[in-house]
């Protein structure tokens, strides 16, 4: 149901905040939320809505773009927006319709085989360094012009830009990370008669950066991924007449409120950093969107109590969030990221909503078997927005 009709504006206050990857399964019996020694998000979970949502579909495994979507109240399906177009407007480029975006890791390759698909996640200084000077190294390809950005420790962006507009449609390729070491890397293949330009620019370009840093130790390779062009999206304030913001580390993260034209304002640092960016701004927006990255980092790498103890540092700060005093609280994950798999996964993930307007009192923690008891059940990740909104009085009844 599209509710934007029933939308009214107010003046509360919402505070959503995404713990990546929150979502685990047990190990030695416990799930690493299981394990953590977290007193404030529990004791906040049993005065509190919980429950817990399906991001995409019963089964299915989200990457960060459709988990973020789907909390957002996007359909991930029906807006399937690349991960390439994500990155670059995450590290401030300026997408034109003749643009086609690439999100990309530095890798490591030994005889034609990668042995570390995130060059042992190089320091940023060093991403830098070589994001330069690959960049100074190749300008154009066919008369296509190359635009390269650095990320966060192994990733960039790449950006090809056509001297004529490209249509989604034209970039439809595959990418060439095959998401697990011991293999040789995929080539860019153009999955439609269309798309064969723009894969014939990649793989020129993958052939030029690997001559350029074959003497590097660690990232002597490109991996490319997420290829796509600019879509069209309704935004936020239209979708819920809400004046967002969004503060995250990571340039995927403010690349996804980007295009969902909520104001992005860059951070620095770690968890302490956005809390205290959190309190500054506060009172100029009524919607303050809060990613918290390294919860994932350490599901993916498969270290369970590093996952633990970013989820234990996360609660030390929650009660300066509290203290705010938000209309409605909201703590979740985009999807969950199990150390068990070291990978996203299917799994329900594990939510929260704080507000004067719910039960509470059926939960004692929040973790994926006691937000399972909640008063929210099991719920669509779409779900999430109306039930925010509603608990702000945001939204109108519906008929007479």
């Amino acid at each position: 149901m599209d509710i934007s009709s029933l939308v009214q504006r107010n003046n509360t206050k919402i505070v959503f905040i995404i713990l990546d990857g929150v979502g685990g399964l047990p190990v030695n019996g416990k799930t690493e939320l299981e394990a953590a020694n977290k007193p404030n998000l529990d004791a906040l979970s049993r005065i509190s809505a919980c429950g817990l949502h399906i991001p995409v579909a019963h089964g299915i495994t989200p990457g960060s773009g459709p988990g973020h979507f789907g909390v957002f109240g996007y359909d991930p399906i029906k807006y399937e927006i690349g991960r390439g177009v994500l990155e670059a407007l995450g590290v401030g480029i300026e997408l034109k319709k003749t643009d086609v975006a690439l999100r990309c890791n530095y890798a490591t390759i030994k005889n034609g085989i990668i042995i570390d698909r995130r060059a042992g996640r190089i320091p940023t200084e060093k991403n830098v360094e070589l994001t330069e000077r690959l960049s100074n190294q190749i300008k154009e390809i066919d008369g296509v012009k190359i635009i390269l950005k650095p990320g966060k420790e192994h990733r960039f962006c790449l950006v090809l830009r056509f001297p004529e507009n490209i249509t989604e449609k034209e970039a439809v390729v595959t990418d060439t990370d095959p998401q697990k070491e011991g293999k040789p890397p995929a080539e860019p293949v153009p999955l439609n008669e269309e798309s064969r330009k723009v894969a014939e620019v990649a793989k020129k370009f993958i052939e030029k950066a690997e001559e350029f840093l074959k003497n590097e130790e660690r990232a002597n390779y490109v991996l490319l991924r997420g290829f796509s062009a600019l879509p069209h999206i309704p935004t936020f304030e239209e979708k819920y007449g809400l004046k967002a913001c969004s503060i995250a580390v990571y340039p995927m993260y403010r690349g996804i409120t980007r295009l969902l034209g909520m104001e992005t304002i860059p951070v620095e640092g770690d968890i302490k950093e956005e809390v205290e960016l959190l309190k500054k701004v506060y009172k100029d927006y009524d919607f303050l969107f809060v990613h918290i990255k390294k919860v994932d980092s350490f599901g993916e790498d498969g270290n369970f109590e590093g996952k633990v103890k970013k989820i234990e540092e996360f609660d030390s700060f929650l009660p300066e969030i509290i203290s705010l005093n938000p209309d409605t609280l909201v703590i979740t994950g985009d999807h969950s990221t199990p150390s068990l798999l070291k990978a996203h996964s299917w799994h329900p993930v594990p939510l929260l909503i704080n507000s004067p307007y719910v039960f509470g009192g059926l939960v004692n923690a929040f973790t994926e078997r006691e937000c399972l008891k909640g008063e929210l059940g099991i719920i669509p990740a779409t779900a999430i927005m109306p039930l925010v909104l509603a608990n702000t009085l945001r939204l109108k009844k519906f008929g007479a």
